[in-house]
């Protein structure tokens, strides 16, 4: 198991992976249909997708937290 301090890392890692991931699969069916290299051309667009997802989720979950803790109305 992790430390704690490594919770926001970590969602990132996983946010961004999954994400990726499926978004990567999703566009790719739109764009190229299924050909006999789907996976292939999947396995590329994920890579690169995930490449570019992590450091954008680490960098920009903090602004989402504090944007969603304004829209929250604590009572």
């Amino acid at each position: 198991m992790f430390h704690a301090k490594y919770q926001a890392i970590l969602f990132a890692f996983f946010m961004a992976f999954f994400m990726s991931f499926l978004m990567s699969a999703i566009i790719s069916f739109f764009n190229v249909g299924l050909p006999d290299d789907f996976f292939m051309i999947w396995m590329k667009a994920w890579f690169m997708a995930f490449i570019v997802a992590f450091p954008i989720v680490v960098f920009v979950a903090p602004a989402v937290r504090k944007l969603v803790g304004r829209l929250i109305k604590v009572e």
